[in-house]
């Protein structure tokens, strides 16, 4: 058989035997080896989807093939990763943004009904600015959005305005643990504790009128204020319960939206992306050590 040299492009290559198991030509004019470019391709694309997807690191791809490091990296940084084009239609989308250490971060836009990722961006810092620009980016290309879920970012919710917004459960739980701990000493945070357990149990009305009820008993606690000596100003006392409070009231008309607008289906939690995010990050942290050119390829891998 008698291939073209790739060096002088004469057909003059002819078969040299393998090396490796890979078929490998000599040029009978010049004298140029190499390989079997279709058959390499064919490795290259394996290699990299057990490097990318069956979490195999550069020491076991180069065991397994029989090749160096040097030639495994070579051959996966030849590779770029193709981007799955999507058929634009309606969508709820759920938004986030994961970090990759202090280096970079992924803002993801992903459709709540196929569980699929519209689109990605490598950022340095989560801004609104850059959610709403991802958003005209899917409305160009088509996708009309029926709602959004978000962990209620400052400034974001209220810039969404147009679309029903519905602020992840789990990310105001949080919230309100951070401000009242796991194990509250006081009275009042227990039992707004207690009422913030059942946030993703319950119903708008039912929630509305536990809160009310808690704040109808301890807004006089609330409004307590002390002293401060060296400065001769006044604070109030429990300024975290307070923050907590404040909190959920504010948020209160966008913890429910999935409740207003049942035929969209719009998930409570940001839970779906959250989940990816965990599965994104256990398969980068099995290549330790990438450069950041290298890790960038293996995420635009597996966001697809």
């Amino acid at each position: 058989m008698v291939k073209i040299c790739p060096k002088c492009t004469k057909k003059a290559a002819v078969k040299n035997g393998k090396i490796r198991g890979l078929q490998r030509y000599k040029c009978q004019d010049c004298g140029h080896q190499f390989q079997s470019r279709k058959r390499l391709k064919k490795l290259q694309s394996k290699i990299w989807h057990e490097y990318s997807h069956s979490r195999k690191t550069y020491s076991l791809l180069a065991e397994e093939y029989k090749h160096s490091i040097p030639w495994i990296k070579n051959l996966l940084d030849s590779i770029n990763p193709k981007q799955v084009l999507l058929k634009p239609g309606k969508t709820v989308l759920i938004i986030d943004t994961t970090y990759f250490g202090k280096t970079f971060g992924v803002m993801l836009f992903r459709c709540a009904y196929t569980k699929q990722n519209l689109l990605y961006k490598f950022v340095f810092k989560e801004t609104v600015a850059l959610y709403l620009e991802g958003i005209r980016e899917l409305e160009e290309q088509g996708w009309e959005i029926l709602g959004i879920v978000c962990d209620g970012k400052r400034g974001l919710i209220q810039a969404l305005h147009r679309f029903p917004v519905q602020m992840c459960q789990f990310h105001q739980t949080q919230i309100i643990t951070r401000y009242l701990t796991r194990r509250p000493r006081l009275q009042a945070s227990k039992e707004l504790r207690e009422i913030v357990k059942l946030l993703t149990e319950t119903d708008e009305a039912s929630f509305t009128y536990w809160l009310e009820q808690w704040h109808l008993k301890w807004k006089d606690f609330l409004r307590e204020k002390s002293f401060n000596l060296e400065t001769g100003t006044t604070f109030f006392t429990h300024k975290r319960l307070r923050s907590a409070y404040f909190s959920l009231r504010t948020n209160l008309p966008h913890l429910f939206t999935c409740e207003k607008y049942i035929r969209l289906r719009i998930p409570n939690t940001t839970n779906s992306i959250e989940g990816f995010f965990s599965h994104l990050k256990e398969k980068v942290r099995v290549h330790r050590g990438l450069k950041i050119k290298r890790k960038i390829k293996l995420i635009q891998e597996i966001l697809g």
